[in-house]
């Protein structure tokens, strides 16, 4: 019996990596989700009723543990596509952030996904598969008080467009998706939040979407970049008294 097609994602148990491996799951793949905790209702019951969802913890900021787990899926499936959705933020003046700070997002968002395809990409070679890097719109910008997040999302979208033009002669397909400010817990520690009204903010299940209409592209095309933006640009300030 031919074994169903996998994939990874990372930042799995909630926003946008959940709504990413849904999908997934929607169109049939095998679905390792890798995340630190998916014990979130929502998460929960999902993982109980779908019987195509693993959910694997790990801490990505413990390298050998998360590469031991990919490598041990990618032999025992076949592995044919990887989301690295997982991501953190830190917002403020620069001279604000602590080390601890600079250093996860850095890890987090650029090590990870680096060290990820590394190990993976092999294999995802063997199965012409697709690498998916989930950056962010300020990879494209600047970014007064985000200028590590924005740093850590140029470097993620350099390295996903110079890694399609390394790996593409193999059959590999790699997507850089840049979302805009998405609803999602990413800006629970920012001074901000998205405006609630509708057309200025995006939900997790549209890149979820985007995700899909990439897959489905005709055998040899390749969309190598993505960019989505709500209609409305508006930014709310929280309140000071805002739950901590």
């Amino acid at each position: 019996m031919q074994q169903k097609k996998s994939a990874i994602v990372t930042g799995a148990s909630s926003g946008i990596g959940f709504s990413i491996a849904k999908e997934l799951c929607n169109l049939g793949y095998e679905v390792y989700g890798f995340g630190r905790n998916f014990s979130k209702a929502e998460v929960a019951s999902y993982i109980e009723t779908q019987p195509l969802f693993h959910a694997k913890v790990c801490d990505l900021l413990e390298t050998q543990r998360m590469c031991d787990m990919a490598k041990g899926i990618a032999k025992s499936t076949q592995l044919h596509i990887l989301v690295n959705a997982a991501g953190v933020g830190y917002y403020g003046l620069h001279e604000e952030l602590n080390v601890k700070q600079i250093q996860t997002l850095v890890r987090t968002n650029l090590e990870v996904p680096m060290i990820l395809t590394n190990r993976l990409l092999r294999m995802l070679k063997q199965n012409r598969g697709h690498i998916i890097n989930v950056s962010s719109i300020t990879a494209k910008q600047n970014n007064p008080h985000g200028c590590a997040y924005g740093a850590v999302k140029a470097g993620l979208t350099s390295f996903g467009t110079s890694l399609f033009e390394e790996a593409r002669k193999y059959g590999i397909k790699v997507t850089t998706i840049h979302p805009d400010m998405t609803d999602t817990d990413l800006y629970r520690d920012a001074d901000f939040t998205c405006a609630k009204e509708a057309g200025c903010y995006l939900e997790s299940e549209q890149i979820a979407q985007a995700v899909r209409f990439l897959l489905e592209q005709p055998k040899g095309t390749v969309i190598p970049e993505l960019t989505i933006r709500p209609q409305y640009h508006r930014i709310a300030r929280k309140a000071k008294n805002a739950d901590a």
